[in-house]
């Protein structure tokens, strides 16, 4: 299996357990490798036999954007599932970065592997 990834990808959501980040919009950033085949792709020099990592990217500031989420966990799962059920990825790891939110650490996070890579 090959690998296609998504790294960097800063997104604007709300996303806290307490009132005040509630109230307002933080950064997250996303990492993602994703499992694909990408001979087919390499061969015909296609988008469409491809992974299409722009539109990845598009339907996942999309959705995080537009959420509210309490816990970096559930951000990973749903993302996580939209990745492999929309995009027929079988095999994702995504790290959700949720910087600034530790004073004096560079980011704190999870990092989630879904699905069965061969």
């Amino acid at each position: 299996m090959d690998l296609v990834f998504l790294r960097g990808l800063r997104i604007e959501t709300v996303i806290g357990i307490y009132d005040w980040e509630k109230a307002i919009r933080q950064s997250v950033v996303l990492d993602l490798e994703m499992g694909a085949d990408v001979a087919r792709a390499a061969a015909t020099d296609h988008i469409a036999d491809a992974l299409d990592y722009k539109a990845v990217a598009k339907r996942l500031k999309q959705f995080v954007g537009e959420g509210r989420f309490e816990l970096v966990e559930t951000l990973a799962e749903r993302c996580a599932e939209i990745v492999r059920e929309e995009f027929g990825v079988p095999w994702v790891r995504l790290t959700v970065n949720k910087a600034g939110a530790v004073t004096d650490a560079e980011g704190v996070g999870v990092i989630i592997e879904r699905g069965v890579r061969p």
